[in-house]
């Protein structure tokens, strides 16, 4: 029904880069809230951040400042670009959006996951 597909993970040292993408497709009406969660080894899956279809954003502490989140509604493509990186910041990277979609003469809504892509940031 839905899809979402990541790309822009790698490898950086400490201090670097990467931007994140994730585009949406299927049998879309709306896409609702929009966001990107991380999980590292042995931690449990947490937000890092998320916008709504109305551009309101929301940071988890450990990365505000250095992460921006947004997204564009015409492609139903959400980005997060990370900037200064930290070895903490290592883990699995995972897309998330609550989209309502149709299925025959029905309407559903729920939350659909990427794949994940991974961050790895070292020296």
């Amino acid at each position: 029904q839905v899809q979402l597909v990541e790309s822009g993970g790698g490898l950086v040292q400490p201090g670097g880069s990467l931007r994140l993408s994730c585009a949406a497709s299927g049998s879309i009406f709306r896409i609702n809230a929009m966001g990107w969660y991380r999980q590292a080894p042995g931690k449990q899956r947490e937000l890092v951040a998320d916008i709504t279809s109305g551009g309101s954003t929301n940071y988890a502490h450990s990365v505000k400042g250095r992460f921006t989140i947004a997204r564009d509604n015409a492609k139903n493509t959400v980005y997060l670009q990370m900037n200064s990186l930290k070895p903490e910041d290592t883990a699995v990277y995972y897309c998330n959006a609550r989209v309502t979609y149709n299925s025959g003469y029905y309407y559903y809504t729920d939350d659909f996951w990427g794949q994940g892509t991974q961050v790895t940031v070292s020296s």
